[in-house]
């Protein structure tokens, strides 16, 4: 919608001085050797948690790709999971034993709990 041109004039109003070549030098480079390397073992770490069901976590994923010859670190591989939004299963949930039905009329506040303001000091001191 609008040009570089008018957008680092706007900027450079602002005090960014940005030229236009910058922009057009940025967008002609070449990938880095990290991004590259990230694409690489994101189609590997997508592959791993495909085949073990989507249920590995980052450990697991780090330990497979490790047995398989792939090196690398594993905070690297749960950074590329985390932009991958993938997750492994988790062992603990949350039970829930009751599902309050919003169709029933709650009982009323005998105490007037909400309504009453104390200046007694707290119990137990």
């Amino acid at each position: 919608m609008f040009g570089v041109e008018p957008i680092c004039r706007v900027l450079s109003g602002h005090g960014l001085k940005i030229a236009t070549s910058t922009y057009y030098a940025a967008k002609k480079r070449a990938p880095s050797a990290r991004a590259m390397r990230d694409a690489e073992l994101k189609a590997q770490i997508s592959r791993v948690h495909a085949d073990n069901y989507g249920v590995y976590g980052v450990r697991k994923v780090w330990r497979q790709l490790h047995r398989e010859g792939i090196e690398a670190a594993r905070c690297t591989v749960a950074r590329l999971m985390r932009d991958l939004g993938l997750e492994g299963a988790r062992r603990a949930r949350k039970i829930r034993t009751t599902v309050r039905d919003s169709g029933h009329e709650r009982a009323t506040d005998l105490l007037q709990r909400l309504h009453r303001v104390t200046s007694e000091p707290a119990m137990g001191g």
